[in-house]
């Protein structure tokens, strides 16, 4: 950018000083200026002067009185090159030229030079370079000279109003004087004051550095073009960290970055811009891990409002964030673990009461084993045998034999014994039955305990998927999943707040488990909600993570299978039963390995409250299966 006329000539005075007179206080370096340029100013005159002594004879005082004056003008503009004050040298200026207008004054005897305008130069130069005192000695000197001495040096030669010229010429030096008194007054009062709003400033400046700098949040102050004004030690480290260089003055504040967060941050700036405070949470991408900031963008506004730049102020979250994601794997786990200890509980109330009511079955089911071994079968068998034997001649047999005439009295006491052996047998078989009773009690009692819904509400699923993403939402941050919602407008639903729940956070879970086997880079899930067939609502959970083999999918959700290492295959199976208590459904469709799936979750839009919760078929199955067995 080219210079004014005006910074060109203060540069050009500048050359004439010493660099301890150019680093001086503004006053000092406004004294030094003037006195180089007073001194070239009466060169010139000098110059004059002598020139026109080689034109025209003047007398030999008023060219000798030049030559001096030359000689210490010049010498003064030559000592400033190496002086560190200007009051020598200006006392020696102001001196010669009080001298030479005296001299020229009482020399040439002429009115004209008496009153001549250049007198007016000895009070402002002294006052301004010399101050009142010392000015006021010099324009006395002056005044004197030409009020006084020179109307009684030239007494009888000053014709008409001479006199009264001179004492006029006088009275204008004092007021020269007094006005540069009044002038440098003022200006040496409006320095100080300036002078002490500057130390005030460095001072509150200085501590607001030092309160800057203490903390260890990051603080940037930026243009409206997001360009870097200033930066505390903080943010110069992280930007070290991330870029491997110093962040410079002027460059823009995120331009290392990924393009995918510069252009957050150009959204956060947008918005900032236009006069919205702006929090929100960005990852930055150093070498060791990611770091996760809290970012507080705020406008500055300048004059009538307008938004001029914007001030930054980060905080690494990254150990909260950590803590946070720690803190909802363990939320995960007590929730499986929950659930498992619920089933063993369960299981063991079950095999508890069963165990005991088996114990009574096991010892019905032996006395009625010794009861049928005790029938007197063998002799009725061998009764049978001996009426074949004589069935040609029966008649004879049971009147003349001796066995044959016992045989009515034998069958009648076998009948007796094989009826009170019955009813023996009979009585084992209703205890027998009241222990079975009691089993199918104690199962059918388990049932309800176990397929009882929860208290049902009234709520907005998109709300809730989001409650379910916001527990793995870090989790998801940290390994570069990016997600994805597509809700439709959907009415609230009647269902079980944690039955619902737990269903999406093993789905979005699995997802996750999903995406971390898969080699790929883009990694992405998407939620989405929507109507879907027959009136239902449908949920979907799709990722593109390791998909499922189409020999897997008929088992994915049986009890016990699973495809991950440490998994226990609860998680989908009880998703599934859930469903089937809400009267919804849960299947999954994948088109293969390394092909991604989707979960989807049918519920009823109808309202549940005033329906009675459906009885799980999987859970009584399993349960008639194992009593069956």
């Amino acid at each position: 950018m080219s210079q004014g006329p005006r910074a060109r000539f203060v540069e050009r005075l500048d050359g004439f000083l010493s660099e301890s007179l150019r680093q001086a206080s503004p006053l000092e370096l406004g004294r030094a200026r003037m006195l180089v340029g007073v001194c070239w100013g009466l060169l010139a005159c000098d110059a004059l002067v002598l020139l026109q002594a080689v034109l025209n004879p003047v007398p030999l005082s008023i060219v000798m009185v030049a030559v001096a004056c030359a000689a210490g003008f010049g010498g003064a503009l030559v000592l400033l090159r190496w002086s560190s004050s200007t009051r020598p040298l200006a006392l020696l200026l102001c001196s010669l030229v009080t001298a030479g207008l005296i001299t020229n004054i009482l020399t040439m005897k002429e009115l004209a030079v008496a009153t001549h305008a250049s007198i007016m130069l000895v009070p402002v130069v002294s006052v301004y370079l010399l101050g009142w005192r010392l000015g006021l000695l010099f324009s006395a000197l002056i005044c004197v000279s030409v009020g006084l001495v020179f109307p009684l040096h030239t007494w009888g030669s000053l014709e008409g109003p001479g006199p009264v010229l001179c004492s006029f010429a006088a009275v204008y030096v004092l007021c020269a004087w007094s006005m540069s008194w009044l002038f440098v007054s003022s200006r040496d009062e409006t320095y100080a004051m300036v002078e002490q709003m500057v130390r005030t400033l460095r001072e509150s400046e200085g501590q607001l550095v030092s309160l800057i700098e203490s903390t260890d949040d990051l603080v940037l102050s930026l243009d409206a073009e997001g360009r870097v004004i200033t930066a505390n030690h903080s943010a110069k480290q992280l930007f070290r960290r991330i870029a491997g260089r110093e962040l410079r003055k002027g460059e823009p504040a995120f331009g290392e970055f990924p393009s995918e967060e510069r252009a957050r941050w150009n959204g956060f700036m947008a918005r900032a811009l236009k006069g919205e405070r702006v929090k929100e949470e960005m990852l930055l991408p150093p070498k060791e891990r990611l770091i996760t900031l809290e970012l507080t963008v705020s406008p500055v506004r300048g004059e009538g409002g307008r938004v001029v730049g914007t001030t930054l102020f980060g905080r690494d979250i990254t150990a909260r964030k950590e803590a946070e994601a720690r803190l909802s794997e363990m939320h995960r786990n007590l929730l499986d673990v929950s659930r498992q200890a619920g089933m063993a509980e369960i299981a063991t109330g079950v095999l508890h009461n069963v165990g005991n009511a088996l114990n009574s079955v096991n010892v019905s089911a032996g006395v009625v084993t010794e009861r049928l071994h005790g029938l007197r079968v063998p002799a009725m068998s061998r009764a049978a045998e001996l009426l074949e034997e004589h069935a040609a001649d029966l008649g004879s047999f049971v009147t003349t034999d001796p066995r044959g005439r016992q045989f009515p009295v034998y069958l009648k006491a076998l009948a007796r014994r094989l009826v009170e052996e019955r009813d023996a047998v009979l009585e084992e078989m209703r205890t027998l039955c009241q222990n079975l009773d009691h089993i199918k009690a104690v199962v059918s009692m388990q049932q309800a305990h176990a397929s009882s819904s929860g208290m049902v509400e009234l709520l907005p699923i998109p709300e809730l998927l989001d409650d379910a993403l916001r527990l793995h939402a870090l989790s998801f941050e940290t390994v570069g999943i990016q997600v994805r919602r597509e809700y439709a407008q959907v009415p609230p639903l009647w269902v079980d707040r944690h039955k619902l729940l737990q269903i999406l956070l093993n789905l979005v879970s699995n997802a996750r488990h999903a995406l971390l086997e898969t080699g790929r880079e883009d990694k992405q899930l998407t939620l989405r909600v929507g109507p879907g067939t027959g009136g239902r609502l449908r949920i979907e959970v799709e990722d593109n993570g390791v998909g499922v083999t189409p020999e897997n999918l008929p088992r994915l959700f049986t009890q016990g299978f699973t495809t991950k290492r440490d998994g226990h295959g609860f998680g989908l199976h009880i998703s599934a039963l859930a469903a089937e208590e809400m009267r919804g459904s849960l299947f999954c469709t994948s088109a293969g390995q390394n092909r991604g799936a989707t979960f989807t979750l049918e519920l009823p839009t109808r309202d549940a409250s005033l329906v009675e919760p459906a009885r799980s078929r999987h859970s009584s199955g399993m349960i008639e299966a194992a009593v069956a067995r």
